[in-house]
């Protein structure tokens, strides 16, 4: 038995060197760290709490505090005031007793003079002054006398309040000394719960930053890193406006792409290519992985608002989907998958539209067509891909689900904006956060100036989604856009919100972001250790961001996370 257990313990120490237990992660690792996450953040938002509430409470001591110490000052100089009275009172009293023994002595003469000679003050012319004077010193006397009452008094009454005030003091000196033991408990309170909250932080982070990496060795996924990416059409939408001028704790979500279903050619992509010396085939190969053919395309096509037009002389130069301005290698893979777009319509005898349902078309430009516009029509008449629909779009953010990766080397990873074609022209909604209606900047915000969240605005998202996921029809029901001066209805407001989500594990405040990327999507989205699918993150998003914000993509969700 002894042997056996010796063998297994070798065997054990052999896998500890072969296979080291950084290296072994259980199928459980990710959802138990997401657990761990997740109880660090509910106590660090406890902890934030408890923090608030003595901070508060260490406010009201030492106020309390202030007022007893301009109290006890008070006392102590009204006891000082008091103690000065006292000192003239008694003075006043020594003055008088002085007063009163010298008249004493003046009237005990006269009252001796009027006992041994009577008679002869009687008889005395003077009788009557000598009267007067002696009834004046008697009330002069009797005065002194009241004077010295009134004074010892008044002296009594002082030193009655003066007693009453050194009680006072007295009493105000355990009190003054129990508050100022409280207010240091708190103070180190304070402290230890702020040392706390950053280890609490620190944990956070390293557990994330774990999660991340075995999320990320399972599915290939990356972060990405930006750098400096250009600016968007819209200071405020730019990552640049974003890392200048958002407050430090906001976040912000920046779409890659803008209103793109991803498929076939990106037009700023296809202008990057040119830029960098691709021809036009290579181009429109690059997106559709096809060369053009040629094909008859003489005849007329049916065109909403204006009847039936000669395709290539009149519909064609009417495409108004580029600037006449770029270069002309683009211009010429634009022609191309402008001219396959409208071919079926051509074909079945359809009509086509003339907005971007279809592809915009403007009689005024066909009518007077860019000389690098009707050029690069004429140059490739009759030129299509052998495809039953050629989409197209703006810029679809490095990545087209059609053929991958839109960049030089065809590869994704961390970098790829810096090696997308639609970086090379700066595409102004290759990476930019969206708070208007619709692609112009100066379309409605519903009141907004800029589109960072607070962070009690990115958890309400959260809870949004944690509530959309898990809750009650009812519950559900009420999560709709908390601006309803732009969408009306009866949404939570935030705070009714994050209480219905406590259960579901809901958050007060978001403090941390982790985004995983793929290939061409957003997988996972953590916020204070909540993971939530880069599909229900967007949801949510959509839903429930106060004013117009929005991931404007349609049938996919790929963009990122940012917090200053």
């Amino acid at each position: 038995m002894l042997y056996f257990r010796c063998l297994i313990l070798a065997l054990f120490l052999c896998s500890l060197v072969l296979f080291p237990l950084t290296q072994l992660v259980s199928a459980d690792e990710v959802a138990t760290l997401a657990q761990k996450i997740a109880e660090l953040s509910r106590n660090l938002e406890e902890t934030k709490k408890n923090t608030v509430k003595n901070e508060h409470q260490l406010d009201k001591l030492n106020q309390e505090l202030l007022v007893i110490k301009n109290a006890v000052l008070r006392i102590e100089s009204e006891i000082d005031r008091k103690s000065k009275d006292i000192k003239k009172g008694e003075d006043r009293i020594i003055v008088q007793k002085e007063k009163i023994e010298a008249r004493v002595k003046s009237f005990y003469k006269q009252s001796s003079r009027l006992k041994n000679s009577i008679l002869e003050i009687v008889v005395s012319p003077n009788f009557t002054k000598f009267i007067k004077q002696y009834s004046y010193s008697q009330n002069l006397l009797n005065e002194d006398r009241e004077e010295i009452v009134r004074v010892a008094l008044l002296v009594s009454d002082i030193e009655t309040k003066k007693k009453e005030l050194e009680d006072e003091r007295l009493r105000l000196i355990p009190v003054k000394e129990e508050i100022n033991k409280q207010t240091t408990t708190l103070q180190s309170e304070v402290v230890k719960s702020k040392e706390y909250e950053a280890n609490i932080k620190k944990e956070i982070a390293a557990l994330s930053a774990r999660q991340q990496e075995i999320i990320s060795s399972r599915s290939g996924g990356f972060t990405a890193n930006l750098g400096d990416t250009e600016l968007a059409d819209d200071y405020n939408a730019s990552l640049r406006g974003f890392r200048e001028s958002a407050p430090s704790g906001y976040f912000a979500v920046f779409s890659f792409g803008a209103y793109t279903h991803r498929k076939g050619m990106s037009q700023y992509g296809a202008r990057g290519r040119a830029h960098s010396g691709q021809s036009y085939k290579q181009i429109l190969n690059a997106y559709y992985n096809k060369e053009p053919i040629s094909k008859d395309t003489s005849g007329t096509i049916k065109v909403a608002e204006h009847g039936e037009i000669d395709f290539e002389t009149t519909y064609m130069y009417g495409i108004s989907e580029m600037p006449a301005s770029w270069h002309p290698e683009a211009l010429k893979a634009q022609a191309i998958a402008s001219r396959t777009f409208a071919l079926r319509y051509k074909a079945l005898g359809r009509e086509i539209c003339i907005t971007e349902r279809c592809q915009v078309f403007r009689k005024s430009k066909s009518d007077a067509p860019p000389e690098a516009w009707r050029a690069a029509v004429d140059s490739t008449r009759g030129e299509v891909l052998d495809a039953e629909v050629a989409f197209y779009s703006s810029t679809s953010g490095g990545f087209l689900t059609t053929s991958g990766w839109d960049t030089s080397d065809k590869n994704g990873g961390s970098d790829f904006i810096s090696r997308s074609y639609e970086k090379v022209v700066g595409s102004p909604w290759l990476y930019k956060s969206w708070y208007t209606q619709s692609y112009s900047i100066n379309s409605d915000k519903c009141g907004r100036q800029n589109p960072w969240l607070s962070p009690e605005e990115m958890a309400d998202i959260v809870n949004a989604a944690l509530v959309l996921a898990a809750g009650s029809s009812q519950e559900v029901e009420r999560v709709s856009p908390v601006t309803t001066q732009c969408y009306s209805g009866n949404p939570y407001s935030m705070t009714e919100l994050r209480e219905v989500a406590k259960k579901y594990g809901g958050i007060d405040l978001a403090n941390s972001v982790n985004v995983l990327l793929g290939d061409g999507t957003t997988k996972t989205i953590t916020i204070n250790g909540v993971s939530l699918s880069g599909v229900d993150f967007k949801k949510a998003f959509n839903l429930r961001a106060p004013g117009r914000l929005s991931i404007p993509q349609r049938s996919f969700s790929f963009y990122n996370i940012e917090k200053k």
